[in-house]
């Protein structure tokens, strides 16, 4: 069995500026990351490889610079390194990223058999947490959200059960594979490769499929594909605050002047 950890490489957002003129991201400088959800889905995935006997394989769409976060995938132990890289992707939003990754499984289907795909529950610079969804609908796969437990996966009978994180509780589900899943963080800790398998990573080989590969109408991926864009990135303003009364001990009066701080800037209608 074949399981897929789809992974993406993100911009460290602690680094990340706005250009303030063109209000776009400024990327000269930044470092890359693997997205950080993604990295627990990498380590779920070796963890099933390692308890099971099944393949892993890492797949991620993007530049062709993002060959740097699949040779940390390789380097902490995947099997394969998959980088989904063309022109014609750019651009592309939920909706056509989801279409172009759904079609690099199918092909992976083809060739294995395909039991679980596990993706990180949402990117760090988009935050939609729709991407994972959209590859389970397009593959027609059951799908699992908000995964922080694994609590039984049997293979050979082919079922998993997991828990699933939720607003003060948690809920336990059980479907068929395959399946796709998506990750919190408190599902596992990451392990850290080692020295040889860094060396080993630098010399692997990397399987880059373009669309000429996926063979995908060009009026459904990237910019073409995507139904919605971003108009604007921006940072808020930065206001310095202001601690109003005595340190709690005239409340009060502290709310006197809460209002009359309101008033003045007419932000108060009575």
């Amino acid at each position: 069995m074949l399981v897929v950890a789809c992974i993406k490489q993100v911009p460290d957002t602690t680094q990340v500026k706005i250009d303030p003129v063109t209000n776009t991201l400024v990327r000269e400088g930044v470092p890359f990351i693997i997205n950080p959800f993604d990295i627990h889905a990498l380590e779920e995935a070796l963890r099933i490889r390692d308890r099971f006997g099944c393949r892993v394989t890492a797949i991620s769409m993007g530049p062709p610079n993002a060959e740097a976060t699949l040779r940390k995938a390789l380097s902490l132990g995947v099997d394969e390194a998959i980088l989904v890289s063309d022109r014609c992707f750019g651009g592309a939003d939920t909706l056509a990223t989801s279409n172009v990754l759904a079609e690099a499984i199918r092909r992976l289907v083809k060739r294995e058999d395909v039991g679980l795909v596990i993706c990180g529950k949402q990117t760090i610079d988009g935050d939609t947490a729709q991407v994972g969804p959209g590859i389970a609908t397009r593959l027609g796969f059951a799908q699992l959200t908000l995964v922080d437990r694994i609590e039984h996966f049997d293979p050979e009978k082919r079922v998993i059960r997991v828990r699933r994180k939720l607003e003060g509780r948690h809920e336990i589900v059980e479907a068929p594979l395959p399946a796709l899943i998506t990750v919190v963080r408190e599902l596992n800790r990451p392990r850290y490769p080692t020295v040889p398998m860094r060396l080993q990573a630098l010399e692997t080989q990397i399987t880059v499929w373009r669309n000429q590969n996926l063979e995908l109408d060009e009026n459904t991926i990237g910019l073409k594909g995507s139904p919605t864009c971003v108009n604007r990135i921006f940072s808020p303003q930065r206001e310095k605050g202001e601690i109003l009364g005595d340190g709690g001990k005239d409340p009060d009066g502290a709310a006197r002047l809460l209002v009359e701080k309101l008033r003045s800037k007419d932000l108060l209608v009575v």
